[in-house]
């Protein structure tokens, strides 16, 4: 499956329509985002069940604002509209494929039940 590219008009009904959602945030003038692209192309192609998309930051800087980008590349994993993983770098292909199967496996009923602890706390 090829990449998505994201924006502000379609941001929210990719994150809240799909089970999982990759999203790199990049920009076109980034070596390593521009090193990073071909290997999360790749790795895609692998996953035809989970949406892999882009965010360019240059043009989307209210996303990147709203997401805190400080770095790019930088790598976000949404499971049912739950921000699993978010990491500043590029990653090795065996490092990504690592971690999208490890955010399949896990029970998101407890992951939810786990923020809802954590948020009492906080309150």
């Amino acid at each position: 499956m090829a990449t998505v590219e994201l924006n502000k008009d379609n941001f929210e009904q990719t994150i809240t329509g799909n089970d999982m959602v990759i999203v790199d945030f990049w920009a076109p003038w980034c070596g390593p985002c521009k090193s990073f692209a071909p290997t999360y192309e790749a790795i895609s192609e692998k996953y035809p069940d989970v949406v892999f998309a882009k965010v360019n930051t240059e043009e989307e800087q209210e996303l990147a604002g709203a997401f805190a980008i400080r770095s790019i590349p930088t790598l976000m994993i949404f499971r049912e509209r739950v921000i699993l993983f978010s990491q500043p770098g590029a990653l090795p292909g065996g490092a990504l494929e690592e971690i999208i199967q490890k955010a399949k496996e896990l029970d998101m009923d407890e992951v939810r039940r786990q923020i809802a602890e954590e948020q009492d706390v906080d309150q």
